[in-house]
């Protein structure tokens, strides 16, 4: 089997969607870089590159809130991947399940599942 060729962009970074496995619910979307990608294929678990900290993060490594990769998949261009993932509580920093609780409009539609200042003190 051949391995897909990736499209790093000038900073060598590509978009990444987690997905929930199980519902298809779309949680969040990080950068990746190379590094991150193979950490991520060597430990099954999520890691992403923060661009405000600029550094390789493994999601949950502080929160607990997990997200273990079932599988990676690769868009048509090669230039975003997507990860299907296993979440262990929230995806969002802001205590939701997914980075996309509210509307356009302002509107709260998601499910807040943990309260950030007890976690990340």
């Amino acid at each position: 089997m051949t391995e897909v060729a990736l499209a790093f962009d000038e900073v060598e970074r590509i978009p990444a969607v987690a997905q929930d496995v199980e519902t298809g619910e779309i949680l969040m979307l990080a950068y990746v870089t190379e590094e991150a990608l193979e950490l991520t294929r060597e430990t099954g678990m999520a890691h992403y590159y923060s661009r405000s900290r600029e550094e390789i993060w493994e999601k949950g490594a502080t929160s607990g809130h997990t997200q273990s990769v079932e599988e990676i998949r690769v868009d048509c261009d090669g230039d975003a991947i997507l990860y299907l993932v296993e979440q262990e509580g929230g995806a969002c920093h802001t205590g939701y399940r997914s980075c996309f609780y509210r509307t356009v409009e302002g509107e709260t539609v998601g499910e807040k599942v943990f309260d950030p200042d007890e976690v990340y003190e």
